[in-house]
């Protein structure tokens, strides 16, 4: 049970400080209120700025493949495809081995040719690892190297890998490209409309590129958009299906320390001090 003297105390906490002069601060506490609303909107305005800056946090998917879909690997195997080139397609193709990725396969050069149906597991591409070297007195013969490799028509491989996700019924199909993106002259207007249609459809290309030339980058740079192209520098192999990676996120950085900034500036500020009149505290004393 409380004293009188502490119920005394307790309504004058409650109550706040007596002061005869509380008449005379209006213009104070007009100049507290607004500086407490300006430290009080910056910091909803931070708060929001922060949260619309998480949503632009781009989580970058690293598999080759589009995550839950059933992709066809295109893979050139022209004469223009130099012996360094090699290299990089066998790491293409182990990087989709190591994801345990579902693929149909075609390769080609002039005239493209089905290997291995939509949906195939990857491991299934191992044993033509072996396959997929420069030809050389004393190794195995790539078989497509003496009738397979004459001119090259992208855009008919392309057709095929299309035209083999829509027989199988594929509903969320996917293509990568695996070429030095040099077609032949007459072939230009094809691919174009061959990418157009695919960038269209529920489709997505994908494309590695192996040291293409400055007229196929002018070319495949303007018919695809830059995040569809995987350097072959990020072929590093990995044991999950994708590596996901995200940048740093400066932007949510630094609005999440200008928010506390303003909450802090609120408090020293903006801080209410409540002066009660004293004829109010009298009242409560009696």
């Amino acid at each position: 049970m409380r004293s009188r003297h502490g119920l005394r105390f307790w309504a004058r906490s409650r109550a706040g400080i007596a002061s005869p002069d509380a008449r005379a601060f209006p213009a104070g506490a007009r100049r507290t209120r607004l500086v407490r609303i300006a430290f009080a909107g910056a910091a909803v305005a931070l708060l929001l700025a922060a949260a619309s800056s998480a949503r632009d946090l781009e989580t970058r998917e690293r598999g080759l493949l589009p995550t839950d879909t059933v992709g066809v690997v295109v893979v050139d195997l022209s004469l223009s495809i130099a012996d360094e080139d090699y290299n990089i397609v066998r790491r293409a193709l182990s990087r989709l081995i190591a994801e345990d990725a579902r693929i149909g396969l075609v390769v080609f050069s002039d005239a493209p040719y089905e290997l291995l149906p939509p949906g195939t597991p990857a491991s299934e591409m191992r044993p033509m690892l072996r396959l997929l070297i420069p030809p050389r007195l004393g190794q195995p013969v790539n078989p497509w190297t003496q009738t397979f490799r004459a001119g090259t028509r992208i855009s008919a491989a392309l057709e095929l890998a299309r035209a083999m996700l829509e027989r199988d019924g594929v509903e969320k199909g996917s293509i990568l490209l695996v070429s030095d993106l040099d077609t032949a002259p007459d072939d230009v207007s094809a691919l174009a409309r061959t990418v157009e249609e695919l960038r269209h459809s529920a489709i997505e290309l994908r494309v590695v590129a192996l040291a293409p030339s400055s007229d196929a980058q002018l070319i495949f740079g303007g018919l695809l958009d830059k995040d569809r192209f995987t350097a072959p520098s990020d072929l590093v192999e990995t044991a999950g299906s994708s590596v996901a990676t995200t940048r740093l996120p400066l932007a949510l950085l630094v609005l999440g320390g200008l928010f506390f900034i303003a909450l802090a500036a609120h408090e020293r500020f903006g801080a209410r001090l409540t002066l009660a009149r004293a004829a109010a505290i009298r009242g409560t004393n009696t």
